[in-house]
């Protein structure tokens, strides 16, 4: 990745720490995902991270040869933890297309697995870096083509099946992009409606009730988990 900014000097005064000991890998990694998550890719500099982590900014350099392979790094962690996600969900098998949308909206939507701030930090990335714009492009159509394949699965034409794929895939991302508060209840108790826009199929009892118990599996899921990381601080 060529995109840089400039570090600043570091400022002077005594370095807490030398070596891989203070810091590893990954916690290089975690701090530049929250950063540029909360605060955008123009913050994701080595000093301000060193800062973050209470360390020597030399320590850095243990684990990446400058801030452009830290960069790749994310940029390869958004594609493995998002688009790759997607790419599986609309893979798994199902006895209808509305089963399979139920799956592929509980894995993208509810939280815990598809890390919709990561997305958007990446696409607003992508505004300043020809490289990321790339990366988003090619990543948008792979998703696209994955669920138009799905769509093919159940015999839909090659023509409707992509324009279905491109309706479901900016159906999602207009709820993530316009931050719409709307509770889950809300959104399944519309369930029924939306797998018929959405595929064109009437859905049974059992596929709607599927879709809801999918959701909140997720939701459960990620609850436990958040509930489990705060133990884990205390």
């Amino acid at each position: 990745m060529t995109d840089t900014v400039q570090e600043p000097a570091e400022t002077e005064g005594k370095r807490r720490g030398r070596g891989p000991g203070r810091t590893s890998r990954e916690d290089w990694l975690k701090v530049a995902l929250e950063t540029l998550v909360s605060e955008g890719i123009d913050r994701v500099r080595v000093l301000d991270l060193a800062r973050k982590l209470a360390c020597a900014r030399s320590s850095f350099y243990w684990y990446f040869k400058n801030r452009a392979e830290l960069l790749e790094e994310l940029l390869e962690y958004w594609r493995q933890h998002n688009t790759q996600l997607l790419i599986a969900a609309a893979r798994r098998e199902a006895a209808t297309i509305n089963l399979a949308v139920a799956q592929l909206i509980a894995s993208w939507a509810a939280p815990g697995e598809f890390d919709i701030p990561l997305d958007l930090a990446v696409r607003d990335w992508a505004r300043r870096s020809a490289t990321v714009r790339r990366a988003v492009d090619q990543s948008d159509a792979q998703r696209i083509e994955a669920f138009a394949e799905m769509f093919r699965r159940y015999d839909y034409p090659a023509s409707e099946a992509e324009v279905r794929a491109q309706i479901l895939y900016f159906h999602q991302f207009g709820y993530d992009a316009l931050g719409r508060r709307e509770s889950w209840d809300e959104r399944l108790a519309r369930s029924r409606d939306y797998l018929y826009c959405l595929t064109g199929r009437q859905a049974s009892d059992a596929e709607v009730q599927a879709l809801a118990d999918l959701v909140r599996a997720n939701l459960a899921r990620h609850k436990t988990g958040r509930s489990r990381r705060r133990q884990g601080q205390d």
